[in-house]
């Protein structure tokens, strides 16, 4: 939880994969390994997983799924070792999540023969899951004194480059972020408009709340695959998006 002041550091149960990624990131911190190297072995660990789900080898499917979520926390740790933070990873990191949950959804629903109609709306409730977790968590960040102002509340135009990177490389990944979140982003800001105004939001309150992260959300899917129950992954994830409503009432209820 480096991200925020201690203060404002929470239970964070999405982030179990962090002390892999400190221990990784170390390891790491004096080598020629970018936190974009390390962006592109959590995509392998990802497409490794979906190779293991395809010919039904679940508890390694599990296991790669896990690991990939210990090697997401790692690229940001890396970046903020070596001092090197840029908005290409940061983008590049969300563009990789997004493309990695629709081809595990998609993996899930051709071996399990759910139909492709539900697969998509679970797809989408993910997402705003996600989306609903990382809203209230970048206003915390941005609230936090010292926190991390990288992300933004508001992700409306392309920011500025920092020093190491290209502008032309920040444009295109800031482009194709805003065309794969930008409606699930439109449609959680119109559910909570008034969230940013808050002081801080409590950490019981971002403990529950992140129970929407992708961590957790990976977590669930690793551990219902060696269960046997690879059926009820798509029907589980669009049941759990009742959570988003009890959470948005929580906010606006007592904390203003």
């Amino acid at each position: 939880m480096s991200k925020l002041a201690a203060q404002d550091k929470f239970l964070d149960l999405s982030d179990y994969g962090r002390p892999f990624g400190k221990l990784l990131a170390n390891s790491l911190k004096n080598t020629s390994f970018t936190p974009i190297h390390v962006t592109l072995l959590f995509g392998v660990a990802g497409l490794l997983a979906m190779y293991c789900i395809g010919n039904n080898h679940y508890n390694w499917a599990g296991f790669f799924i896990v690991l990939k979520s210990g090697i997401d926390a790692a690229d940001g740790e890396l970046a903020r070792l070596k001092n090197t933070p840029s908005y290409s990873g940061r983008y590049l990191d969300s563009v990789f999540d997004i493309i990695l949950n629709f081809l595990f959804l998609m993996t899930i629903c051709y071996i399990s023969q759910t139909p492709l109609w539900l697969t998509l709306i679970a797809f989408f409730c993910i997402q705003l899951q996600g989306t609903l977790y990382n809203y209230y968590y970048v206003i915390l960040r941005n609230k936090s004194v010292g926190g991390d102002t990288t992300s933004k509340v508001f992700e409306y135009k392309t920011p500025r480059a920092l020093p190491g990177e290209s502008q032309k490389s920040v444009d295109i990944l800031f482009k194709i972020y805003t065309v794969v979140y930008g409606g699930f982003d439109k449609i959680i800001h119109a559910m909570d408009s008034d969230a940013y105004r808050v002081k801080t939001l409590p950490n019981w309150f971002m403990t529950l709340v992140s129970l929407y992260g992708l961590g957790f959300q990976l977590l669930i899917i690793a551990v219902l695959l060696p269960l046997g129950q690879i059926e009820w992954i798509v029907p589980f994830f669009i049941a759990y998006s009742a959570l988003i409503l009890i959470l948005i009432g929580i906010r606006k209820t007592y904390f203003n």
